[in-house]
């Protein structure tokens, strides 16, 4: 799931949709004022003031273009013709120009004594860009030039099988998760990448492009810029991450274990060893990057819950906009104010009969005021039902943020918007599906194996996933990887951190990275290893301030003004202070500490244990 918002964030290549969202239409007369704010006199130094200048100017111009590019974005999602994706694309290429000339103007005020507000404000400006070009024309061309190329592989990808069928990513993704051949899914894995070797000249050249861009606004490296955006050294942010994932590996260790021990009884010993990482193709996902899919290979004896709340939603009679406005009560229960009526009347919840859209749930933000919606094809079901409170929780943020300035619109880091989404999702429980009147009873306690089993196969498995993508990538950036490297330390990253490992034997110039779409979208994924974290610290914290006296797997937060306030205390802030601050407000904290994961997964890790017992774990 994804959140549409207002802080500019370009890379060099992403699809019309995402890539445009802060797109829009630029007068020649805005972008004289932003130029005209900062020709400074060649006799004069540079102020506060002339920066100051600069930053109200900028301030503007991103509003109007905020605007009209969430417009021509949220058109072309939901009319998808040739016209659209045009304005779009032309929103698209208007907006990264903007961003690649506020970037380098910020650029020029480094050594200027301003006050901390500024030294924020211009910092957002230096950081929006993902892939920042090198001052040079041809090369920032060439740039743009090769992330359009990127994008266009991945976007065109295709497997023809062995029988003749022609299959997209979405096709063999299906069958990733269904199929139960092993053979099949070898076929849908190695077919899948066959796409990307043909990245790899593209890549590398992006990569050296993108490093001479990144020391032309003053770091090292592209992943020192990346990792500068977290409020603290470049290198202490790495350290967090691994200290992080130091709490959750015992965790992830277990469940590793088990999850082997279960696939060796499906499809032989021979085929997943027990004692080497698991081959990537059997855990139900193109990327083996969460592991849902294959629950039912898995699942402990017993552990149905009782009750299946897609039947509920039938029996009680939701229809898609019933189900929206329960999960809007969820909001207004811990004493946020109720959606605007323009959400109804301007969001996109079933999918039309007479047109083409962009069906994946969403969260949108117009005009940084009230004009907050979603775009989902919702179908009536218990999933559906939590990503609906995810997709809120994204647009409660944002409009609690909305009187922040327009540079600190947007989440106090990358990784708290989806962890708040996520966060409230953790409260759909059996105990708040009892309290809405959707289930009669709550399953008692030896039930639940089976719901954090689900849980665990999704954001457990994910975790070392979300740390190694920039872990490789940081390496290739500072030159630690070498090209001809790239898809050897792929590999020895993913048995380190996941154990997993490729079925077969991959050709050195195979450029398995390419197949998921962040690598070549130059999309920074550690946002997402943040959120797998900080949501369940956020759950736990709230939970604690609500009065909570279950489990905290069974908590839910639902009606509970007391963690309403302290949430919204939150949100509010925006991205006006360092990151640390706002996790403080509900943690009581400024460092993030993954025990809540341990915490809350606590039944479900003994259960492990015990089913572990004299197997050979590791990898």
């Amino acid at each position: 799931m994804k959140y549409i918002t207002k802080t500019f964030k370009f890379t060099g290549l992403a699809l019309v949709i995402a890539a445009s969202l802060t797109a829009c239409n630029q007068e020649p007369k805005q972008q004289a004022s932003v130029e005209k704010a900062t020709k400074i006199s060649a006799q004069a130094a540079l102020t506060a003031t002339d920066a100051q200048q600069f930053l109200d100017n900028v301030a503007k111009e991103m509003v109007t273009l905020n605007l009209e590019g969430s417009r021509a974005a949220w058109i072309y999602a939901n009319f998808i013709t040739e016209d659209t994706a045009s304005l779009a694309a032309e929103a698209d290429q208007k907006s990264t120009d903007a961003g690649v000339r506020y970037a380098m103007q910020a650029a020029t005020f480094d050594d200027v004594d301003v006050n901390p507000t500024q030294r924020r404000q211009l910092n957002v400006l230096k950081q929006s860009l993902v892939m920042p070009a090198p001052q040079d024309p041809e090369k920032s061309a060439e740039l743009a030039t090769i992330g359009a190329k990127l994008g266009s592989i991945y976007g065109k990808g295709s497997y023809t099988t062995k029988a003749g069928e022609k299959l997209s990513l979405g096709d063999m993704t299906s069958k990733m998760a269904n199929s139960r051949d092993y053979d099949e899914l070898l076929e849908m894995w190695t077919g899948w990448r066959e796409i990307s070797p043909e990245m790899k000249p593209l890549y590398t050249r992006q990569a050296e492009l993108a490093n001479e861009g990144a020391k032309g606004l003053g770091y090292q490296d592209l992943g020192a810029m990346w990792r500068s955006n977290y409020d603290m050294p470049a290198d202490d942010f790495a350290k967090e991450l691994d200290r992080l994932w130091g709490q959750v590996k015992p965790l992830y260790d277990d469940l590793h274990c088990y999850v082997r021990t279960e696939l060796g009884e499906t499809y032989g010993t021979d085929k997943v060893a027990q004692d080497k990482p698991i081959p990537a193709h059997l855990l139900g996902n193109m990327w083996a990057q969460s592991w849902g899919n294959i629950y039912d290979l898995v699942a402990p004896q017993d552990a149905d819950p009782g009750y299946d709340v897609t039947k509920q939603l039938a029996e009680h009679n939701y229809d898609e906009i019933k189900m929206v406005r329960g999960a809007e009560k969820f909001f207004t229960s811990l004493g946020f104010d109720a959606l605007p009526e323009t959400f109804y009347t301007r969001s996109l919840f079933t999918k039309p009969a007479d047109r083409d859209v962009t069906c994946h749930a969403s969260a949108w933000d117009l005009d940084a005021k009230d004009d907050i919606r979603i775009k989902m094809c919702i179908q009536k079901t218990g999933e559906e039902f939590n990503v609906i409170h995810h997709e809120l929780g994204h647009n409660f943020y944002q409009r609690a943020y909305k009187d922040q300035p327009v540079y600190f619109q947007n989440s106090a880091n990358d990784g708290f918007h989806e962890a708040i989404g996520d966060t409230i999702a953790l409260s759909v429980t059996p105990k708040y599906l009892k309290e809405i009147g959707l289930i009669d009873t709550i399953p008692d306690e030896s039930k639940d194996i089976g719901l954090l089993m689900k849980q665990a196969l999704d954001k457990i498995a994910f975790i070392p996933f979300g740390l190694m993508v920039d872990q490789w990538r940081w390496k290739v950036y500072s030159g630690e990887i070498k090209p001809e490297n790239y898809n050897t330390s792929w590999w020895e990253l993913r048995e380190k951190y996941q154990g997993v490992a490729a079925p077969i034997d991959r050709d050195v110039n195979a450029f398995d990275p390419g197949a998921k779409y962040h690598v070549p979208a130059g999309v920074p994924y550690s946002r997402y290893f943040l959120a797998h974290i900080q949501q369940f610290e956020f759950h736990r914290a709230l939970c604690e301030i609500s009065g909570n006296t279950d489990p905290i797997h069974r908590c839910s937060i639902y009606n509970s003004k007391e963690a309403g306030t302290a949430l919204n205390t939150m949100l509010e802030m925006g991205s006006s202070q360092p990151w640390q601050q706002a996790y403080k407000v509900i943690t009581g904290n400024e460092q993030m500490d993954a025990t809540a994961i341990l915490d809350y997964f606590a039944p479900l890790h003994v259960w492990l244990k015990n089913k572990n017992q004299g197997k050979q774990c590791g990898f």
